[in-house]
This record gives structure tokens, C-alpha cells and sequence, in this order.
């Protein structure tokens, strides 16, 4: 039996979260030969993989493991785990609109259709501006492209997207893109 593992990575832009792609590099060719050989060869139930996606061009914190028990709590929807983002936003927000926006988040608002996903609302979210451009915003859910379609429900476009936290994990500031810590300590 393998041991757990529990990775925490600053994931880059245009890396995917799959085990295999042909257009992009994936997560795991950023780890060392010894991890790779447990994405591919390890038995089911020991096999690394990722604590949900993050897409190709979304950075940050990304979490993974081969405990499967961790990964299913933390993505599980009905535990509510709070993933916070940066958020840097095509279109300035006003004042007026920014107050504005953080009650529509609070309540809810009918995420637009895209590609995998059809129209629905999402759950309250956290939105807090630091400036006209930049805001943080904390989700419970992992919706296909959440926070993307959250913003386009209010007219606005994601221009660069970071995830700073996951749970009570959050993104080391040492930690240059591409790069990980392992964390024994992790336990749920």
C-alpha cells in the first residue's frame, strides 16, 4: 500500500489538470519521475490526482493527493469548502456598482450557459473589492468556470484569475509557479 501523499502547488497558466493532453502541458509532467509513475501506475485508490481543476489558464493553489477520502470531502458540495480567488476584471466597477454587485454574489445570481454547463443559479458567494479592477471572491461550489460566469452574469469579463485558498490550505507566497510543498500534516 502507498503511503498518502499531499501535494500543494502554484499551479501555472496554460497547464491543464488532465493526466494527459495534446495541446497543453499537464500538472503532473511539473512533478519529479517518482510522483509521475503514481498518476499512471499506481493501483486504483493509491493513483495521484488533482482536488478538483483549475483551468488551463486559471493559476494558484491547486491540491493534489491519492488519498481518494481527503479529495471526495473537500469537493463534496454539501461540506460548503470555501475556495477564495483574486480576481482581475476587464471593465472598472464603480463605487455604487460594486455595492451593488457584493449583494447580487451574497444572494445568488443565474450563472449564463457555456460550453459543459446550462444555465444555473449558483450559491451565495463572498465578493469583496480591493480596487475598480481587482476583487476576491469566495465560492462553495465548483461549477464549471464559476467565478468566470459569476462576473458574466454581471456584465464583466475575467481577464487573470488566482486561487489563493482551498479550505484551510492556502497558497505559499514562496512559492513560484510550477513549484510545490509536500504537507504531512494534512488530515481531514
Amino acid at each position: 500500500m502507498t503511503s498518502k501523499l499531499y501535494l500543494l502547488m502554484n499551479k501555472p497558466c496554460g497547464v491543464v489538470c488532465s493526466a494527459v493532453s495534446d495541446s497543453h502541458k499537464t500538472i503532473y509532467e511539473l512533478l519529479p519521475k517518482d510522483l509521475q509513475y503514481l498518476v499512471q501506475n499506481a493501483k486504483r485508490g493509491e493513483r495521484l490526482h488533482t482536488v478538483g481543476r483549475l483551468d488551463c489558464d486559471t493559476t494558484g493553489l491547486i491540491l493534489l493527493t491519492n488519498d481518494g477520502d481527503f479529495s471526495h470531502y473537500l469537493t463534496d458540495p454539501k461540506n460548503k469548502i470555501e475556495k477564495t480567488y483574486k480576481v482581475t476584471l476587464e471593465f472598472p466597477v464603480s463605487q455604487d456598482a460594486q455595492k451593488e454587485q457584493v449583494l447580487l454574489f451574497q444572494n445568488g445570481l443565474l450563472l449564463p450557459a457555456q460550453k459543459k454547463s446550462p444555465e444555473q443559479m449558483s450559491a451565495p458567494a463572498r465578493l469583496v473589492f480591493n480596487s475598480p479592477t481587482q476583487a476576491f471572491v469566495t465560492v462553495t461550489e465548483g461549477k464549471f468556470h464559476e467565478v468566470r460566469r459569476l462576473f458574466l452574469a454581471v456584465n464583466n469579463r475575467v481577464q487573470s484569475l488566482t486561487r489563493l485558498s482551498f479550505g484551510p490550505y492556502t497558497l505559499h507566497p514562496d512559492l513560484s509557479p510550477g513549484q510545490y510543498i509536500e504537507d504531512e500534516t494534512i488530515f481531514v
